[in-house]
């Protein structure tokens, strides 16, 4: 049946025609079912079904819409463009993904990343497959108490109802998984699968007869439970979608993918199942294994501070690994860390991943220095770690109304094809009059949602219906319309708006010009600190003279937020700098129009332009908290005070506020580009999983000799790296005082015992020297092999002058293999 075929794509969720052919099939059990055609299609009357049938429009209409989604499958996008180099399937494992509020797999931003990436792999022809954990209760429903307490409930998922299709062997049974647990136990798992678009989502999912009751509860809640329960669910997402994934590709003849990508660390464990596989089915040591499997795979870290890492005690993955087939004395070292006693989930991954980055240029500079020490010897700016700064799926997030009226329209072509470099010059041609009223009726949209909403709450916290009246007129279509929503984890500071009550009633209250606030977001079920914050917002809302123009909705999920993107015209984050990976909230708002406030942290660090939207003053520098959050409370009031209040009421004799519309046009044009999904996936091709294919190839070649090889070098190498020297460098040519534009002979002699000059990388790096003999804006050159004498070898470089001011040099020695993706990559390095 056809619409069947269109409910089980998930393409649904973000094409709108689909959505409007679903909507026809009977519009008040489509706005009673929320919008969620698998429920539509399970209640509309088959009297409803037979009348289509007979309507010749519609058939046709669906009929259309089939052959949409039909040629969206089987039509070259881009990557089919690319050729052999890229890789023929790539796994991406997540522990949550953020597709639609109809599937809720999510708790926030990683999951809604990961979600996003899926549907733009899609959109761009990537033969991605995503591993995950199918939670029967999801992450939690979140409501209010009477005293503005956060409360969980939670909902019990049932797979058929949800757009999913379980996993079969070609005899029609169930495919089953396993993984052994200590003590002769199985944790068994079926295989959901959901499809997004031209993707496939695997669900793995432990509530079956198959387990006993402690493992038919692993897969109950995301981020639930103790660091028993932690290790069990990462143990089924890593080495469990491993095992789905085999039979995945076995029962449907995808190829084996060439690149697997961990979305952070829940899923580290997928390198160790890989390693285990490799050892038994080609007989490859664990050293050799390790190259093979590093290889293929991308790790991508979102954490800014080590307190956000999954550490597990040592004893732990001791007790559930003792008999797994990968020698704990070498997978032990994989977690290590500072702290004997655990095992650290991100150390494995950057050790496992032989590609690593972080998701913004500030978060790889901070994850550069957070992970320094597993380089040392190293400078900060030389750890590999890259970065590539996450984007957001356009067509989930922006309003339909703006992109018919041509506001993602360019010129200059496809931005993916453009490399991202294009403008949406589309906008241009828009009348800042039309563009005024769209963005009216997108916050007035808003408006209606909020009262709703406003009411629902008031209800379901113990008012009676005579008490809730006054939200049949909360909030203005009129009013600056401010937005707020994310997780509430205390260094995202949802509560920094409340510094000063004085001055924030005084702007939700100006006569002339007043602010209206909308702020929604969820605390972690364990964090009673993120809950007293959610409570002393409520209790500020609830005030019945502030209540018309601030609201925090209970609820916050993909459904809601699309309100909020649509229709805020601005969007506050103000995080403490740099906590913040990414925050891809205000890139959502962006390509609707949402002009930003925001501290410069993640996105907004690289891409605020002084033209889209308005940067927050950090007080870097502040060592109390407390005097830290007044200062930039305060720049917040006042920004607001000076610039932002004042610009949006400034209208010309038409009523447009026309330095305001200019900013939302600029921000569509400039802006909506950088931030696109299909933007951020394009660089994951080209800078890593390309690469990584070409690596993973190369280890496989010969039955995996090269990665034999690879690893006997790696061993030798490291077993001789403690005698490595560099015993002189001198230095001619320069004179007395070096002039801009001069060179400099630099000449080292280099003591190799064991190893021969094609083993290193002999490097000048020159630069600015401080007074401590410190080298900055460090520049370096390869040295050429000159001769050798026993295990004493020379290396010379000429080194040019560019720069005026002090200047200094050093030689270093790397390892050198043409299968290192870089040079830092094993963590030694010799100097004099």
């Amino acid at each position: 049946m056809p619409l069947s075929q269109l409910v089980a794509n998930l393409r649904w969720s973000w094409h709108a025609e689909t959505r409007d052919l679903f909507e026809a099939l009977d519009p008040e059990l489509w706005r009673t079912c929320n919008g969620d055609p698998v429920q539509v299609l399970g209640e509309v009357s088959a009297d409803r079904l037979a009348t289509l049938a007979r309507d010749r429009r519609f058939v046709r209409r669906l009929q259309d819409v089939v052959d949409d989604l039909e040629e969206y499958l089987s039509a070259p996008h881009w990557y089919q463009s690319l050729g052999p180099e890229a890789p023929a399937t790539v796994a991406y494992f997540s522990a949550e993904f953020g597709i639609t509020e109809v599937l809720p797999q999510y708790s926030g931003g990683l999951g809604i990343l990961a979600g996003d990436h899926l549907k733009a792999a899609s959109d761009l022809g990537v033969p991605l497959v995503g591993v995950g954990l199918l939670y029967r209760a999801g992450y939690f429903e979140q409501g209010l108490s009477a005293d503005g307490w956060q409360l969980e409930h939670y909902p019990s998922l049932d797979p058929q109802g949800l757009p999913l299709k379980l996993l079969r062997q070609s005899d029609g049974t169930a495919v089953v998984i396993n993984v052994p647990l200590p003590e002769g136990r199985t944790l068994f798992a079926h295989v959901w699968r959901a499809q997004v678009g031209r993707v496939s989502l695997l669900l793995l999912d432990s509530d079956i007869e198959e387990n006993a009751p402690a493992e038919r509860g692993v897969t109950d809640r995301l981020y639930g439970g103790d660091e028993d329960h932690r290790l069990r669910q990462e143990m089924l997402l890593g080495i469990g979608g491993v095992r789905a994934l085999r039979a995945y590709c076995q029962l449907t003849g995808t190829p084996a993918p060439e690149v697997y990508h961990a979305n952070e660390g829940h899923a580290g464990f997928l390198g160790i199942e890989r390693i285990r596989e490799l050892t038994e089915s080609h007989g490859l040591s664990f050293a050799e294994a390790l190259q093979a499997v590093r290889a293929g795979t991308v790790f991508t870290t979102h954490t800014p501070v080590p307190a956000g890492i999954d550490r597990f005690p040592r004893t732990l993955i001791e007790r559930y690994f003792a008999g797994f087939g990968v020698p704990l004395e070498h997978m032990i070292p994989l977690g290590s860390e500072s702290d004997p006693t655990k095992f650290n989930m991100a150390h494995m991954g950057l050790r496992l991943g032989q590609r690593a980055n972080g998701v913004s240029r500030l978060h790889g500079h901070v994850s550069r220095g957070m992970f320094n020490y597993l380089w040392p010897g190293f400078d900060q700016g030389d750890v590999p770690i890259s970065s590539i700064t996450n984007g957001v799926h356009a067509p989930t997030w922006t309003a339909r109304e703006l992109v018919e009226m041509g506001t993602q329209a360019s010129s200059q072509g496809d931005p993916v094809e453009a490399g991202g470099e294009v403008h949406f010059d589309g906008v241009d041609r828009i009348p800042s009059g039309e563009l005024w009223s769209t963005r009216r009726m997108l916050r007035g949209r808003l408006v209606e949602e909020v009262r709703r909403r406003l009411r629902d709450t008031a209800l379901s916290r113990g008012a009676a219906e005579s008490e809730v009246g006054w939200t049949d007129s909360a909030f203005d279509p009129d009013v600056l319309t401010i937005g707020f929503a994310r997780r509430v984890p205390s260094y995202k500071r949802l509560t920094l708006m409340l510094r000063d009550p004085g001055r924030l009633r005084a702007l939700l209250l100006d006569r002339e010009r007043p602010v209206q606030l909308v702020i929604a977001g969820k605390s972690h079920p364990a964090d009673d600190g993120g809950k007293q914050l959610i409570q002393q917002m409520v209790k500020f809302a609830d005030d019945p003279e502030l209540r018309h123009r601030i609201a925090f909705l209970p609820g916050y999920d993909i459904g809601m937020a699309r309100y909020l993107y649509w229709g805020c015209d601005v969007w506050l984050n103000n995080p403490l700098r740099p906590l913040e990976a990414c925050g891809t909230s205000g890139m959502k708002a962006a390509l609707n129009g949402g002009l930003n406030l925001s501290i410069r942290d993640g996105w907004w660090d690289e891409w605020f332009d002084g033209q889209n939207g308005w940067a927050i003053p950090t007080a870097d520098g502040i060592a109390d908290p407390e005097r830290r959050d007044d200062i930039e409370a305060r720049a917040i009031y006042d920004l607001l005070t000076s610039q932002v209040v004042p610009r949006f009421y400034e209208t010309d004799r038409d009523g447009v506020p026309t330095r305001w519309v200019e900013m939302v046009r600029h921000t569509l044009r400039e802006t909506g580009p950088k931030v696109l999904a299909t933007r951020m996936v394009r660089d994951y091709v080209q800078q890593l999983y390309v690469p990584a294919a070409g690596s993973s190839r190369a280890m496989a070649e010969g039955g995996y000799g090269a990665a034999r090889t690879e690893a006997g070098w790696r061993a030798r190498l490291l077993d001789h790296w403690g005698t490595v020297r560099v015993a002189h460098v001198e230095a001619t040519g320069a004179g007395d005082t070096p002039e801009i534009g001069s060179t400099l002979a630099l000449r080292a002699e280099v003591e190799l015992p064991g190893l021969t000059p094609s083993d290193v990388l002999v490097q000048a790096a020159y630069g600015r020297v401080d007074d401590s003999d410190g080298l900055h804006q460090v520049t370096t050159l390869p040295m050429a092999h000159e001769h050798t004498e026993g295990s004493r070898h020379w290396f010379s470089a000429t080194v040019p002058l560019e720069r005026t001011g002090a200047f200094g040099y050093t030689v270093r020695v790397l390892p050198h293999s043409a299968h290192l993706a870089d040079p830092a990559e094993l963590g030694v390095v010799a100097t004099p």
